[in-house]
């Protein structure tokens, strides 16, 4: 019996062959950490006053979530986490406007394939776009990461997800990952490594890649992988980033479940609330009325997914019956949004362009709905006071459907207007 891409990565890191379901130790590579790094710092004061983190050098901690601060607390907490950065050495400290923290993390290197990352955020399973095993953990084990270097996993069972076909006109990689996760459901692949294979994987761009692996965990997956082929080395080259280890499973490797997902059968597809697996196809939702519009977010802020909104909206007016936030992943990706028109021409739509961040995705601040409002979002999750209010509602969709949606005021099929 061959073996999995987890199976094979894991071994690799112990030394020796490993089971699905058992249990083993090793150092992650990188513990990433945002802003709830204040309250990892005080669990860590829990242990003693004069702790010292073990390997700093393996911490990357950004400020992403509450920029800028919105108010005293938030504020106190950054100024809190500037102080123990200085004081316990940290070197990889990226601060408020530098952007959202897997966007950073990707740009700057710290993803390849094979290494470890976990974060003490849930779409950490952005980096097995890469290649990489990466995966979200709670703040208590962050905190014991930083004093011991290590942890455990249970190594999990694994699906294989074939990918066929390409995609047809107006539809794209958040269509396919709604549509997924749909199909298998929110709890579907529970503490499950999931596996991207099959001949469509070749034509996915690398930001394609990560838009599908940022919603893993939307169905239950302790990560998402995408193996390593010449569209990630070229990106890697690209970047100058290390090549990192590949590992590749086995033809005959031990799959809990495969499926198949041809994607010349995709629609456009939208998210209804208050469920990411609530997924049904655009033209259910037409003549649902909008009152805000979100493109951007670590799912789908990258500069391609801003380009195929100002691709619609160039020309034209949003709709006097909603408002559009752009929110880039990072300061790099405004920057080049920036150089190519693409800002231009979605200001002058009429976008409100918010600073790199999570901003109203979470609903700290930055475009909080209000009671009964209706918002379209390429953000990851939909549940209930998601954008800071119980009694709004979110819709889920690409930046494609968002942008078509905007022009009108209502949930609009992008076909029409692409």
């Amino acid at each position: 019996m061959g073996e999995t891409f987890i199976q094979k990565l894991f071994a690799h890191r112990v030394g020796r062959p490993v089971r699905e379901g058992e249990i083993v130790f090793v150092e992650p590579d990188y513990v990433l950490t945002h802003d709830n790094t204040a309250a990892i710092m005080k669990k860590l004061k829990a242990i003693g006053e004069n702790v010292r983190v073990k390997y700093p050098e393996r911490l990357v901690i950004v400020l992403d979530h509450v920029v800028p601060p919105a108010n005293e607390k938030t504020a106190t907490n950054h100024k809190e986490i500037r102080e123990f950065v200085a004081a316990q050495g940290i070197p990889h400290f990226y601060d408020g406007g530098r952007g959202i923290c897997h966007q950073v993390l990707l740009e700057e290197g710290f993803a390849a394939p094979g290494r470890i990352i976990v974060g003490s955020d849930s779409h950490t399973c952005t980096y097995g776009a890469l290649g990489a095993f990466s995966t979200g953990i709670d703040r208590t084990e962050a905190a014991g990461l930083w004093v011991t270097g290590r942890t455990w996993f249970r190594i999990p069972r694994s699906f294989k997800i074939n990918l066929v076909g390409q995609f047809p006109k107006g539809v794209y990689a958040k269509d396919l990952i709604l549509h997924i996760i749909g199909t298998l459901g929110a709890d579907g692949a529970t503490y499950r490594s999931v596996e991207f294979h099959g001949p469509a994987v070749a034509n996915l761009s690398m930001s394609e890649r990560m838009t599908i692996a940022n919603m893993g965990v939307e169905m239950g997956a302790k990560n998402a992988v995408f193996e390593v082929d010449e569209v990630t080395r070229a990106y890697l080259r690209e970047h100058g980033i290390d090549p990192g280890i590949e590992f590749h499973a086995d033809p005959d490797a031990p799959y809990e479940a495969e499926y198949t997902f041809n994607l010349d059968e995709l629609t456009p597809k939208v998210a209804f609330p208050h469920t990411v697996d609530n997924v049904k196809d655009v033209d259910e939702g037409k003549g649902i009325r909008v009152h805000e519009c979100l493109i951007g977010t670590c799912t789908n802020g990258r500069l391609d997914d801003l380009q195929v909104a100002a691709e619609i909206l160039r020309g034209k007016k949003v709709s006097p019956l909603t408002r559009l936030l752009v929110l880039p992943a990072s300061r790099r990706v405004l920057l080049e949004a920036l150089a190519d028109g693409t800002i231009q021409t979605l200001v002058e739509a009429g976008a409100i362009i918010l600073p790199p961040g999570c901003g109203p995705c979470l609903g700290a601040h930055q475009g909080v709905l209000a009671p009964g409002e209706n918002a379209i979002s390429t953000a990851n999750r939909n549940f209930k006071g998601r954008m800071g209010c119980k009694e709004a509602f979110i819709y889920l969709a690409s930046p494609a459907t968002v942008a078509a949606s905007a022009l009108t005021g209502y949930i609009t099929d992008p076909r029409e207007v692409l």
